[in-house]
């Protein structure tokens, strides 16, 4: 719904519009354009009263104060002119209870727009699944511990940030969030941060609420190529994509990008069992080592056998492959990329090439698993379900508990990959757990 009001004075006039771009229960998103009719104006202040006690949470291109119904939003400094007849935009996602009704008056600094405004009824977007993957690992015994997602919330009431981006215009950041609880990214927060400039994603947030973040990965057994041996931070725009047909973007991982967190709460150590999944781009791949996601080592070194525990997505045959050319998932146990039981060749692990990729790594006492599926449609396979391998150093598993993307665990930063979403849980997940998992992966309706 939109609303216009105008103002007829040729030295102090304004005209604002004022659309609902979105809006689902208890929440919408807002675009406000503000027209000036009169004189030059260096630096505005924009302020109306709600009418029906609604709130903003978050807003971009602007500042903003709000106290019981009146708001002020004033410019930030890339918008604080507006030439004669030019214009100035900002947006926000707003709360709501009962109705959202437009503002039915707005003032440019201090001059009324004043005009009519229309009503129509806005479009509800519906609900997501009221049981997201992290909701039903937890009804399976098996919680997550670590929750990673550029595009949507992974648990029904996650209703916080999903990532951090940082431009290149002023070094400044933005947290991106989703559009209702349990929803979908809101991308275009991002894309009005970063127009007219380059932003990296600089922060993965964890909606565990367990504080596993993933930021810039720090040196390691090899060094990054960022000053200070770190690795590179991704493209926030490298990765578009839809979910659900809402814009989002995942996390695009070229060689020399990765992220990491050495000091995390409740990811499994030793031979603790605990499963994982992982969204991927099962067309971006390549022979590098490691895009992984999962556990790894807490000092960003090799130390030694069974020290990691990940999912691991490439073509490379140095340690472990399955049939075909590749690309295959694998699990990265640190110092052999296993396709199965054996080092080197197993018969059972596939190449994969699904646009959307579901790969699952689990483990337990000498015992472990590999499964994947098409994340657009269908079920999982099971490429390897047994005994820990057939080599020295891997029963019992000496597991560290770091969390690793797009890097191996001493920072092997040579592969590539696109991460979209993915978890850690704790405890050993039943195949019918991630089953579900992967119904609703499928229902989010990646494209």
């Amino acid at each position: 719904m939109a609303g216009t009001h105008v103002a007829s004075a040729v030295t102090a006039g304004c005209q604002v519009t004022y659309t609902v771009t979105n809006q689902w229960p208890g929440g919408f998103g807002v675009n406000v354009s503000v027209n000036n009719l009169g004189d030059p104006i260096n630096g505005w202040k924009l302020t109306w009263a709600f009418p029906a006690g609604q709130t903003i949470t978050q807003l971009w291109n602007g500042t903003y104060t709000q106290s019981g119904s009146q708001v002020t939003v004033s410019n930030v400094s890339y918008n604080a002119a507006i030439p004669s007849g030019g214009s100035a935009g900002f947006g926000f996602n707003g709360a709501y209870s009962g109705s959202n009704p437009v503002p039915s008056s707005f003032a440019l600094n201090g001059v009324t727009c004043t005009g009519g405004v229309s009503t129509p009824t806005p479009t509800v977007t519906p609900p997501p699944s009221s049981n997201q993957p992290c909701d039903l690992y937890a009804s399976g015994g098996t919680p997550c511990v670590a929750a990673h997602s550029t595009t949507r919330a992974l648990y029904a009431s996650y209703n916080g940030s999903l990532y951090q981006v940082r431009r290149s215009s002023d070094n400044t950041t933005q947290n991106i969030g989703v559009l209702s609880a349990g929803g979908y990214a809101n991308a275009a927060a991002q894309d009005s941060f970063c127009a007219g400039t380059t932003c990296l994603i600089t922060i993965i947030y964890d909606q565990s609420g367990r504080g596993n973040h993933l930021t810039q990965a720090p040196p390691g057994g090899f060094s990054g190529p960022a000053p200070g041996g770190y690795d590179n931070l991704a493209n926030a725009t490298a990765a578009p994509t839809t979910i659900n047909g809402h814009k989002a973007y995942g996390v695009f991982v070229a060689p020399g990008t990765g992220y990491r967190n050495n000091n995390t709460n409740g990811i499994a150590k030793g031979d603790q069992p605990e499963g994982m999944y992982a969204v991927f781009d099962g067309t971006h791949y390549n022979g590098g080592c490691c895009f992984d996601y999962g556990n790894a080592e807490t000092n960003s070194r090799d130390n030694g056998n069974g020290t990691m525990e990940a999912i691991y997505f490439g073509n490379i045959k140095v340690w472990g492959y399955g049939t075909g050319n590749g690309p295959w998932v694998m699990a990265d146990l640190e110092n052999g990329l296993f396709s199965g039981v054996n080092p080197g060749y197993n018969a059972g692990n596939p190449t994969v090439s699904h646009r959307y990729l579901t790969a699952i790594v689990k483990g337990e006492p000498n015992h472990w698993s590999i499964r994947a599926g098409n994340a657009q449609s269908g079920n999982l396979s099971t490429y390897y379900n047994g005994a820990r391998p057939n080599a020295a150093g891997y029963n019992p598993m000496k597991k560290e508990g770091a969390i690793i993307l797009g890097i191996g665990g001493d920072n092997s930063n040579s592969s590539a990959g696109t991460f979209y979403e993915g978890v850690m849980t704790s405890g050993y997940p039943t195949d019918a757990t991630e089953n579900a998992v992967q119904a609703n992966i499928v229902a989010a309706g990646y494209k």
